[in-house]
């Protein structure tokens, strides 16, 4: 394999503020696409006491840790089927176009007040789709727990 055949890591960092269009089609920052066919994992996530705060964006290799999390969970313990159901019905796979967007699911959009606009932040193995007011909202709190936060590293 050349040099030029071997390919970086995809990061998923910094934060974007697309344009929703009137398909309720997203942009991917092309730094955080690999060119192949590619696929992501769409589970709506609680935040702030909300229970659908933001989308949470899983590419294949997260996505398939946590299936592997979820199978090694007693199907016997009733707290770990509920988990399951959960992501089960808030989850869904959506595919990235020839022209780098995907397409949020409506019910989704609408449960995470997702209009006209969105903000995309990368959290380096995954990212997340929230609503402009809720992730001003969100970065709000962020900031209180920054120093915290920066001491776990």
């Amino acid at each position: 394999m050349s040099v030029a055949e071997i390919k970086p890591p995809v990061y998923y960092n910094a934060c974007y503020r697309p344009v929703v269009d009137e398909k309720r089609r997203v942009q991917i920052p092309a730094k955080w696409r690999t060119g192949e066919d590619e696929s992501f994992t769409l589970i709506l996530w609680p935040s702030g006491g909300k229970q659908a705060g933001h989308l949470l964006v899983l590419p294949p290799e997260p996505m398939a840790a946590l299936v592997a999390k979820l199978k090694a969970m007693p199907y016997s313990d009733p707290t770990a089927e509920t988990l399951r159901r959960l992501l089960g019905k808030n989850s869904d796979q959506v595919i990235v176009d020839k022209g780098g967007r995907i397409c949020l699911p409506e019910a989704m959009a609408k449960a995470v007040g997702i209009q006209r606009e969105a903000v995309l932040q990368g959290l380096i193995d995954r990212f997340e789709i929230w609503s402009p007011e809720r992730y001003d909202e969100t970065i709000a709190v962020d900031e209180a727990f920054s120093s915290k936060a920066y001491g776990l590293i």
